[in-house]
C-alpha cells in the first residue's frame, strides 16, 4: 500500500511534515526512501532550498526534461513556494508513470515549520 494520500483519481497530497519525514529531514539522518523535488524556477532555488532536494523546474519539465539520476525510479515528493506549480508537476510525473505526490504549503509552510531552508552556498536560505 502506498503511503500517499490520493485526491479524487489525481496524485496524493502530503503534509511538510510528512514529506520531511519520507525525505528524512526530520531527523540528522540523510535517510528517507523518497525524493523532494523542488520544481521552483533557479532564482527561487538559488534563494532557498530544502538541503538534499533535486532541483527540476516545472517549466523545464513541462519542455519535457527528464528527472535527474539521483530521483529516477524513486518515490517523488513534489515541492514548490505555495503547492500550485507542485501539484501540476505531480500530475505530470504520475502520467508518465513516477510516483509522485505534492507537498501541501510548500515552502513557505516547510519555512514555517521549522524546517531548514539553504541557500546555493550552504547558508541559511529565505523562500523566494
Amino acid at each position: 500500500m502506498s503511503i500517499f494520500r490520493r485526491v479524487r483519481g489525481g496524485p496524493g497530497r502530503v503534509s511538510v511534515r510528512e514529506a520531511a519525514t519520507r525525505t528524512g529531514h526530520d531527523s540528522e539522518q540523510s535517510g528517507g526512501d523518497a525524493v523532494l523535488l523542488d520544481v521552483r524556477e533557479s532564482y527561487e532555488w538559488q534563494a532557498g532550498h530544502a538541503p538534499r532536494a533535486v532541483h527540476l523546474s516545472l517549466s523545464a519539465l513541462f519542455a519535457g526534461a527528464g528527472l535527474p539520476p539521483h530521483a529516477q525510479a524513486r518515490p517523488l515528493i513534489v515541492i514548490c513556494r505555495s503547492g500550485d506549480r507542485s501539484r501540476q508537476a505531480a500530475e505530470l510525473l504520475v502520467a508518465r508513470g513516477s510516483e509522485a505526490v505534492d507537498v501541501i504549503g510548500g515552502m513557505r509552510d516547510w519555512a514555517e515549520a521549522g524546517l531548514p531552508v539553504v541557500d546555493i552556498r550552504g547558508q541559511d536560505g529565505m523562500v523566494a
